[in-house]
C-alpha cells in the first residue's frame, strides 16, 4: 500500500488514523500485535525496528544479539474492526548485529528465501497458489478440560439436531446431515454475512471467486479466491482467516477453521492449487501432455506425492487434522494423482483448459497450518520432484482416474496412504527433510523445534481420558 513513511503519514493525516498496529506470525501461524501511537512511527521504526522477546513466539532464542520486528509497508490496510481509527501492517523479524539481517525461522522470511531458491534453480519465477476456504460458523461453542471432566458443545440454528426443538422459535428449514452444499435460503442463514466478507475482503485487495455454502449442515461455508503469488497469498491466508473470525464474531456468531468440529460431519480443509510461471509464461501447460500437463508439472506432482507424508507435518499439523484424513469422506487419503478426481491427493481440474490456468491442487492440508510454512514446504517438494525428474506415473502414483474407494481391495493396499496420526505425520517428517534444506530455506533448527513442539501437542491430547472411553471400557 506505502512505499515511504511519508506516504504513510500523510494518508493517516487524511483518513484520521490515530494508531499503528503491527501483526507478527508466530511458528503456529496465529497472529501477534503491538500498537503505537500514529506520533511515535518515524524512520527510525523502519531502521531500527521494534525489538520483541521471539521465544514467546515459539522461535528459538537468539544469542547475543536482539530480535527486532521491522514493518513491511506494501502490507498496510486500515483495521477494520477497531473503534479508533487504525492502520495495520505486518511485520518482518530480523536479527540486528553488525548487519541487520532476516530471522531465518521466521515463517515469512521463510517464504520469500524459498521463492528466490525457486528463482535459482531456473524453473519458474513465480509459483501462484489459490487455497480454498473451508469453515464452519456456529451460534455456540463451549469447551472444558479439566481432572473430572471433558466436553464440549457446539450449537447452530440451521442444524438437523434442531428441527425437534420446541423450547425456542422454530421455523424449521434445517440444513440435513452432509446436505448443505449449495443449499439456498431460508436454509443457508449465512447468505448475507459471505456476501458481506466477500465486499469486505475485496476492499482490502483480496480477490474472491464466489462463496457458497458446504456440504456440512451445520454451517459449513468455503470461499474462494484468485491465486497469486505464494507469500503474498500466505499474507492473504492470514487476513482472511482473522477477517472471517472477527467477522462473525461482530454478528454474534463463532468461526472456526478446524478440519473436524463435528463427529459424522464434513471436514473443513484448505485445498491448495498452484501453478508456475516464467517471464509471464506458464511453465505446467503442454496441450500433449497427460491431462494438459507438461512434464515440469509431472516432475513438480512426482515431487509432492513422494513426500506427502513428510509435507503433513507442516500442512496438517494439528492433532485434529487427521480426524479429517479418513476413509469415506472428500478428504483425500491416497498418495495418487488423477484428473477430476476428489479422493486423490493430487486432483487435476477437468474444467482448466487454459494454458494460463492449468493447475493442479493438493487437498489434503487444511487451515490449522501456518500458511508460509505450509506454501514453502509444498514449492520445495515439488522441486526436489523437478529437480530429481520424480515421474509419477513410474513411480507408480497414478494416474487413478476412478473413484478410488470402489478400487477392490488389493488394488487400493498398492496406493501408499497419508498419515493416519499426528505423531506419523512428524515421524515422516523427522525422517524426510532434506527436500527443505535446499537452498538454506528451512533451517534445520526450525524443524527441530517444529517436531518437539508439536510431538509435546501430540502427547497432551493422547494422555486425556476420552469421554468415548468410558462408554467403551466404564463396566470392564
Amino acid at each position: 500500500m506505502f512505499k515511504t513513511v511519508e506516504e504513510v503519514h500523510s494518508y493517516c493525516a487524511k483518513h484520521g488514523i490515530k494508531m499503528i498496529d503491527f501483526k507478527m506470525i508466530d511458528l503456529d501461524g496465529r497472529w501477534r500485535h503491538l500498537t503505537m501511537p500514529l506520533t511515535r512511527f518515524n524512520e527510525n521504526t523502519l531502521k531500527y525496528g521494534i525489538g520483541f522477546d521471539g521465544s514467546n513466539y515459539g522461535y528459538a532464542p537468539v544469542e547475543k544479539s536482539d530480535m527486532v520486528f521491522i514493518p513491511d509497508l506494501s502490507t498496510a490496510m486500515v483495521e477494520p474492526f477497531v473503534e479508533v481509527p487504525t492502520l495495520s501492517m505486518i511485520g518482518d523479524v530480523f536479527v540486528i548485529g553488525a548487519t541487520p539481517k532476516p530471522f531465518d525461522q521466521y515463517p515469512r522470511n521463510i517464504a520469500a528465501k524459498a521463492e528466490e531458491y525457486m528463482a535459482s534453480l531456473g524453473v519458474a519465477d513465480t509459483m501462484k497458489t489459490g487455497p480454498e476456504f473451508e469453515f464452519y460458523v456456529f451460534d455456540h461453542i463451549a469447551y472444558n478440560v479439566s481432572p473430572q471432566q471433558s466436553s464440549y458443545e457446539i450449537d447452530a440454528q440451521q442444524a438437523q439436531w434442531n428441527s425437534g426443538d420446541n423450547f425456542k422459535p422454530n421455523l424449521g428449514y434445517k440444513v440435513p446431515l452432509k446436505g448443505g452444499y449449495h443449499i439456498a435460503a431460508p436454509m443457508d442463514v449465512a447468505y448475507d454475512l459471505r456476501s458481506e466478507l466477500t465486499i469486505l475482503l475485496e476492499e482490502l485487495g483480496i480477490e474472491v471467486k464466489y462463496h457458497h455454502h458446504e456440504v456440512g449442515g451445520p454451517g459449513q461455508l468455503e470461499i474462494e479466491v484468485e491465486a497469486g503469488p505464494m507469500r503474498k497469498m500466505a499474507d492473504a491466508t492470514m487476513l482472511i482467516k482473522y477477517i472471517v473470525k472477527n467477522l462473525a464474531y461482530s454478528h454474534g456468531k463463532t468461526a472456526t477453521f478446524m478440519p473436524k468440529p463435528l463427529y459424522g460431519e464434513a471436514g473443513s480443509g484448505m485445498h491448495v492449487h498452484m501453478h508456475l510461471f516464467k517471464d509471464g509464461q506458464p511453465v505446467f501447460y503442454d496441450p500433449n501432455g497427460y491431462s494438459g500437463l507438461s512434464q515440469t508439472a509431472l516432475y513438480f506432482i512426482g515431487g509432492l506425492l513422494e513426500h506427502a507424508q513428510a509435507l503433513c507435518g507442516f500442512t496438517n499439523p494439528s492433532t485434529n487434522s487427521y480426524k479429517r484424513l479418513v476413509t469415506g469422506y472428500e478428504a483425500p487419503v491416497s498418495i495418487c494423482y488423477a484428473t477430476a478426481n476428489r479422493s486423490a491427493v493430487i486432483r487435476i481440474p477437468d474444467y482448466a483448459k487454459s494454458p494460463a490456468d492449468k493447475r493442479f491442487e493438493i487437498r489434503s492440508p487444511d487451515a490449522t497450518c501456518n500458511p508460509y510454512l505450509a506454501f514453502s514446504a509444498i514449492l520445495m517438494a515439488g522441486l526436489d520432484g523437478v529437480k530429481r525428474q520424480l515421474d509419477p506415473e513410474k513411480l507408480g502414483y497414478g494416474p487413478y482416474d476412478v473413484n478410488l474407494y470402489e478400487l477392490p481391495a488389493e488394488e487400493q493396499k498398492k496406493i501408499k496412504a497419508l498419515p493416519g496420526t499426528l505423531d506419523q505425520a512428524l515421524d515422516a517428517l523427522e525422517q524426510d527433510h532434506e527436500f527443505l534444506l535446499a537452498g538454506n530455506v528451512f533451517p534445520k533448527k526450525l524443524i527441530e523445534i517444529w517436531i518437539e513442539r508439536k510431538r509435546k501437542e501430540a502427547k497432551k491430547i493422547n494422555d486425556l481420558p476420552h469421554p468415548a472411553e468410558f462408554g467403551l471400557y466404564y463396566d470392564l
